[in-house]
Order: structure tokens, then sequence, then C-alpha cells
């Protein structure tokens, strides 16, 4: 189902063939993001993510968007740590549209500086948005607890100071050092014929600037206890994310997480919501999430509850981390998570969206595409006793992180509840 060819320039062109879809969805993938941002231009591959909708040599604004959505399409892009994706999705005969207009804002996007002036101040809005929200600021302040002074530690959408230092050449510059065909992923996923998508990328692929993949700055971990970032706000909750750093992608530890996490606190049946949700009334939710990249990962707990019942609930959540250590999970507690994760992955490959991030993600973080049969195999491998080995592994002091938003003027309790 999975095929992909390597242009002679480096582009890789990847598809998924799902012939009984009515709909394709394009992924334009580029394998930069905020962590190959330097210091001084935090927020550039964002901003950079919004220019490329505010016109090109042939396109209005209004006329991007027109194009796809006045086919029934959609269209859309993100930004993350590692990545950054301009999708759209309409009917499969929609594909050639599709395509011209993704390349159009690739290759000819004005950067007018009227248009970044005003764009400047959309994402303003966007970081004073996203302060105001407490579920948003505590995970901006775990990820600058659990990497500080590094690129992973710093908002995706840049700070007020760096966004007022940003102008266009800086713009221009970083992109001609990212936005270049060997960093680059074609991924198209639906109805269509892979020799087809081929021939339909040939037209652009030579027009793509040439250099190499981007660098990243690797993460050297000094921390040797807990550490605990406190943000005073008055308000009628507190919000905190517990933080552990675990391994990379590339780490064969991986799938054992995978299923400790939907154990632990992915869903409802998992141990955290019913401890503090169902059994004791502590909080309206609480989850955990799992996050990979190239040479660190990170297990995230949050949960939004009142300030009250902070102590008690991040005892009972440290309580759970160690019994999953010391103890491993019984036998029908693995077969339901199992059944959970590989159930949701089914599920979500269903869609000719999530076939896309599948070839964009895998690519881009591996190099290659895994077949889903794989991944499936290697989940079933896991044993109960490779669960609580990976909580003995990244369960530990000089792991943990503690971010809050909360009326709380001290955190000094909550460190000694961390441990040494």
């Amino acid at each position: 189902m999975f095929r992909h060819s390597r242009l002679s320039n480096g582009l890789v062109v990847a598809t998924a063939a799902m012939p009984h879809r009515v709909s394709t969805s394009l992924g334009l993938w580029i394998g930069v993001g905020g962590r190959h941002e330097p210091a001084a231009w935090n927020g550039a591959a964002h901003f950079i993510e919004h220019m490329l909708f505010k016109g090109t040599a042939r396109r209005s604004p209004r006329e991007i968007s027109q194009a796809v959505e006045g086919v029934g399409g959609s269209l859309n892009a993100f930004t993350s740590e590692e990545n950054t994706c301009f999708f759209s999705k309409a009917l499969h005969d929609r594909l050639p549209d599709l395509l011209d207009v993704l390349m159009d804002m690739f290759l000819h996007s004005r950067f007018a500086p009227r248009d970044i002036d005003l764009e400047r101040d959309v994402i303003k809005d966007e970081v004073a948005m996203y302060l105001d929200e407490p579920q948003h600021h505590v995970q901006e302040l775990i990820n600058e607890t659990l990497w500080p002074d590094h690129p992973l530690g710093r908002p995706l959408t840049g700070t007020l100071k760096t966004l007022n230092r940003l102008r266009r050449e800086h713009l221009l510059e970083f992109m001609r050092q990212n936005y270049v065909a060997a960093n680059t992923v074609i991924a198209v996923a639906g109805r269509l014929r892979h020799e087809d998508v081929l021939q339909m990328v040939g037209r652009y692929a030579s027009r793509l600037p040439q250099g190499p993949p981007a660098p990243f700055t690797p993460v050297v971990s000094t921390q040797d206890r807990p550490r605990v970032k406190l943000f005073t706000k008055d308000g009628a909750q507190t919000q905190i994310v517990l933080g552990v750093r675990t391994c990379s992608r590339h780490d064969e530890r991986r799938f054992a997480l995978r299923l400790l996490n939907a154990m632990l606190g992915e869903n409802m049946s998992s141990r955290l919501f019913q401890e503090l949700r169902e059994d004791r009334g502590l909080a309206y939710s609480i989850q955990s999430a799992l996050s990979f990249f190239h040479d660190v990962g990170t297990l995230d707990i949050s949960v939004g509850l009142d300030t009250e019942n902070l102590p008690q609930a991040v005892g009972l959540i440290l309580r759970e981390l160690r019994r999953l250590a010391d103890k491993p999970p019984p036998r029908a507690e693995l077969h339901r998570a199992r059944d959970y994760v590989l159930g949701q992955f089914d599920l979500s490959l269903e869609n000719t969206e999530n076939q896309m991030n599948w070839l964009g993600e895998n690519w881009l973080g591996f190099g290659k595409i895994f077949a889903p049969a794989d991944i499936k195999r290697r989940l079933a491998e896991v044993k109960a006793a490779d669960i609580s080995a990976v909580a003995r592994d990244f369960f530990r002091p000089d792991r943990m992180n503690l971010a809050l938003v909360s009326p709380l003027k001290s955190a000094r309790k909550l460190e000694r509840l961390l441990g040494p």
C-alpha cells in the first residue's frame, strides 16, 4: 500500500493507495521546526507557516483559500518542534489543483513587508491568547522546565520580544536554509496511482531549492534532581503538568511506553482517571501523553483541579508511577491496554488524512515508512515485565519535572513530594 520515490534533487514522494476512498489528502512536509531556530529567531518556523498563506505572485490570500475550498476541499498547516506541514484534502480528482496551490505557496510566496507586519500582530494575539489559557500556558512552562536553555524549551510561536525582532530578511534566510528539496516530503494518500503522483510532482520538482537537510542542537541533560516551575496567577484552579524525560523515537522502549501510557492516563479506563476522577472526585479530567523526538522524549501528565487538592493529587500520581515500577501490571490490564492501542491505531488509518500524516512523519522521523503490521507486531510482543522495566528506567526523581499555573505563592511542599 505504501510506496516512495526519491527524485534526483533529493525530494521524496510518498503515497498510500486507498482505492475505495473518494478523497485524497496531500501534505507538503518540511523537516524543520522550532528546535532548528537560533534563539534570536525563536518563532521563525511558525511565522513562515503563516506567511505562506498571505499571497503569492499568482494568488492573493483569498484566492489561495478559494482555490481549495471552491472545489469542496480544505487547507491548513501546522508547525511542530521538528516538522512543518502544509496539507489539503479534496475529492481525488482535484489532486492536481491541490498540488498546484501548495507548490505555489512553497515556491512563490511574496512575504510582502506590510503582510509581515500585519501577521506579526496576529501572532502576538495568538501568543497572548495562549498565555491567557492556563491549560496551554502550563504546557509551555513544562517544556521550558524539561529543556532549559534549549530550543525544545522555547515556545513554537516565539515570544513578544523575538517576534518584534524578526524581519523579512530573517524569515527569508531561515526559509532559504531549510525549505530545500532534500528536506521535503510530498505525502499523498487516497484514491491514486503512485506513477500519476510522480508525474504531477515532476512538473514542479526542478524548481525546489537545493541544500542539505536542517541541522539541530542535540539535548544534553544535566538534570540530577526534580525541577519545579511555578507561575503564580489568580484563578479558581491550579493547572499542572508532571513531565518525565523518557527516550527518543528510535529507542526500542517506545513500544512498552506506548502501552504503559494507555494504562496510566490515556483514556477513561486508565489508572489515573479512575483514581483521581472516578474514585476521589479530585479533578474533572486527567490525562497522560507521549512525545517522541529525534534524541529525547517525554511523558506528560496533565490535570486541572482545586488548589486545595493539589498535594493529594500529586501524591496519588506519584504512587501510580511507583506501582508501575514496582510490579508488572496484571495480564488482563495489559491485554486491555494493548487492544485499546491497536484498535485506535487501526481506526486512525481508515482516514486519508491520517494515512498522509503517517507517510510524512515516518519518512522525516525515520527515513523510511513502517508498515502498520510491523508496529502492531512490536506492540503485541510487549510483556508485562517490559512495562515495569521502562517505568523503573524513567520514573525517577532525576527525570521528574513539574510545572504549575496556580494561585500558590510557593511550591516547596511539592518539591519535597517529588523526591530528593
